[in-house]
């Protein structure tokens, strides 16, 4: 646990925010310095017990993805994080930091899902539907989707919970033009990556994007890419419709806190030790599985087709 960064001190850059995993500090008036530290959120809830070396994980996933999706705008710079800070703060930012653009970012997640799982699974239980959208009857837990769906949500700060909205409330949020181009992009991205995981021997339930616009009001990729924080991700070759599938994700977090008693709302109940390690090593499944060489080879990932 001691080289765990739960929180950076940078004091050579003025500090903008800190979310729920990512501390954001500005560098000039152009660019921003984002550090994934090692916090874990579940439930839009930040836990007082850091994942030693996430931070690192998900920021290489994240850098993957990024080199994979060339064609699709994102907010890298190609600036050296490690130049923008003082020698002594280097060790904060390395290997888990990107300097970005700046962007005016749409006050949404872009979530698309491919199987029937987590707060969707619930939905349609309840009403047979997915966010309002419908859906074939008699669909099992964890089943895969005739087609993958578009459910947004809101975009909420520390502490509050993310909500699903509509597409219609999409619309009014940012137009009908800019919803139509997240919602076609969200389902490139989420058809491209789903295709290169199973290569990998990984299923992408479920993921969400963040995107902002630029100077010229271009759309562009944001924040992180299908990460374990952001996705499920599940065994290609332990999956069975129909219950609650192994994951490389949240998922074994929140599988946890189920069985505590806890409102999920702030404060958030220590980790034990084991549910610590079990996330570390998850996630660290995920990571290699998908970034292995042979898979990347098979595909061509990375290469920016």
């Amino acid at each position: 646990m001691s080289d765990a960064v739960f929180e950076t001190s940078i004091t050579s850059l003025p500090l903008i925010a800190r979310g729920k995993v990512r501390d954001i500090y500005a560098v000039g008036t152009q660019y921003l310095l984002m550090v994934t530290t090692d916090r874990l959120s579940a439930f839009d809830v930040v836990f007082p017990s850091p994942i030693p070396g996430k931070g690192k994980l998900l920021q290489t996933l994240s850098n993957f993805w990024f080199e994979h999706f060339k064609d699709i705008p994102n907010h890298l710079t190609g600036i050296d994080p490690e130049s923008t800070v003082t020698e002594a703060e280097r060790g904060q930012v390395r290997g888990r930091s990107m300097v970005v653009k700046r962007l005016d970012p749409l006050p949404l997640e872009a979530v698309v899902r491919g199987y029937l799982e987590g707060s969707g699974w619930k939905d349609y239980q309840a009403t047979g539907k997915v966010c309002g959208i419908d859906l074939p009857s008699g669909l099992q837990r964890a089943e895969k989707l005739p087609h993958p769906i578009f459910t947004p949500a809101t975009k909420a700060m520390v502490g509050d919970h993310d909500e699903n909205i509509s597409y219609e409330r999409v619309v009014d949020l940012i137009g009908e033009q800019r919803a139509d181009e997240v919602k076609r992009t969200a389902f490139k991205l989420y058809s491209e990556a789903a295709h290169h995981a199973e290569r990998c021997g990984i299923l992408i339930a479920d993921t969400k994007f963040e995107f902002g616009l630029d100077d010229h009001h271009q759309l562009t990729l944001m924040d992180e890419v299908l990460t374990p924080d952001s996705s499920r991700f599940w065994p290609k070759d332990a999956y069975h419709p129909g219950t609650s599938p192994q994951s490389f994700d949240k998922q074994f977090v929140r599988n946890w806190l189920e069985t505590q008693h806890w409102n999920k709302y702030p404060p958030a109940p220590a980790l034990p030790e084991e549910i610590i390690l079990g996330t570390l090593t998850r996630y660290q499944e995920a990571v290699t599985a998908l970034t292995h060489l042979r898979c990347v080879n098979q595909d061509g990932s990375g290469s920016g087709r």
